[in-house]
């Protein structure tokens, strides 16, 4: 597949699953359709599609070292981005980086990740919180940034209090993943 054939296809219509996998299965085939891929997320997100996003966020789901070969544009490009469901998949993706560099400690992760990254990513998905953004937004944002808690200091700290005033306001989704971050955040001494 060329990347104008990529292109095409996720511009033609709305795709559904059997299309998701499809897509999928051609990126990992043929990864370095990683990186057009990410330029039409930017493209569809200022238009309010989100097909590319979709199919992003799964491809990272079964081979997530695929976001090292777009790193610097992915990490760029977080705070630019604009559609709530293109959103949604980029937070999920921050969470993934997280859990990778972090919980995982995965040496590629860890070589070619900077602090630069993580702290741009992390100021993203605390905007991502702080706003108004659905549940699924939110859950993967918190989640990054507690990991990411680990490199920054004012992270946890911050979350704590974030998560104590919103979580008897937020949905049974946030209100479930803050609980168990809040325990973890105790145990941690915060």
């Amino acid at each position: 597949m060329t990347t104008q054939q990529l292109r095409e296809q996720l511009n033609a219509e709305r795709i559904h699953k059997p299309q998701v996998n499809y897509f999928v299965s051609e990126v990992l085939t043929y990864p370095y359709l990683v990186q057009s891929l990410l330029t039409i997320v930017h493209e569809q997100d200022k238009e309010g599609v989100f097909n590319a996003s979709w199919v992003f966020d799964h491809v990272l789901r079964q081979q997530p070292d695929l976001i090292l070969l777009v790193i610097d544009t992915f990490i760029d490009e977080l705070e630019h981005m604009q559609s709530e469901s293109c959103i949604r998949c980029m937070a999920r993706a921050c969470q993934t980086i997280a859990e990778h560099y972090f919980k995982i400690k995965n040496p590629f992760f860890k070589a070619q990740i900077t602090p630069k990254h993580l702290e741009t990513m992390a100021t993203v998905c605390f905007d991502w919180l702080i706003a108004e953004h659905k549940v699924a937004t939110k859950v993967f944002a918190m989640t990054c940034l507690f990991y990411a808690g680990e490199k920054f200091s004012w992270i946890r700290p911050e979350l704590k209090l974030y998560l104590e005033q919103h979580i008897g306001s937020g949905s049974a989704g946030f209100q479930n993943r803050g609980g168990k971050l809040l325990v973890k955040l105790k145990n941690l001494g915060y």
